[in-house]
């Protein structure tokens, strides 16, 4: 398993020959690190804390072929789940059963063609531009209102002020 291990007890982390708990990696080793693998998973703590994530790995995973099981994060459910091209899974069990069937020769590619028509729909650059959008349409509400309140005001005739 790569990756930091936080906000849970690395105690509580389940001890088999065949797991390994390898830490964070560079950015640069993953490549090496995923062509090794079969099943890309996802087995966050469910809490506060993943409660609003959305993992950059998901895309990740997708784009490196590798089928996808993730516990049900509300951002992994919404774009990837509901499409198929991710397995949500809630218990040790039913990641299992995923990962049997994904790995299973009928296990079909059709998620694969679905993962690779989205992914070619979403990059940072979209992401930024969209954000950058959103946000200028924000500001012009707000710009209009500061012109506004800098207008100068209209010349009033002076007030007679008693000597």
């Amino acid at each position: 398993m790569l990756g930091p291990i936080v906000k849970i007890d690395p105690a509580t982390l389940p001890r088999r020959h065949n797991i390994h708990w390898l830490g964070s990696k560079d950015y640069r080793e993953l490549p090496t690190y995923m062509a090794g693998w079969d099943v890309g998973l996802m087995p966050f703590a469910m809490n506060e804390s993943t409660r609003f994530i959305s993992p950059t790995k998901t895309p990740e995973y997708l784009a490196a072929g590798l089928p996808v099981i993730s516990t049900p994060i509300r951002d992994v459910e919404r774009q990837y789940g509901d499409t198929g091209m991710v397995r949500i899974k809630s218990t040790a069990e039913g990641f299992v059963s995923a990962a049997e069937k994904a790995l299973a020769p009928e296990g079909g590619s059709d998620w694969r063609d679905r993962a690779d028509r989205f992914l070619q729909t979403v990059s940072w650059d979209r992401t930024w531009s969209s954000m950058n959008d959103l946000i200028e349409q924000a500001a012009q509400p707000a710009a209009k209102s500061a012109k506004m309140a800098t207008a100068p005001l209209a010349t009033m005739p002076a007030a007679s002020v008693p000597a």
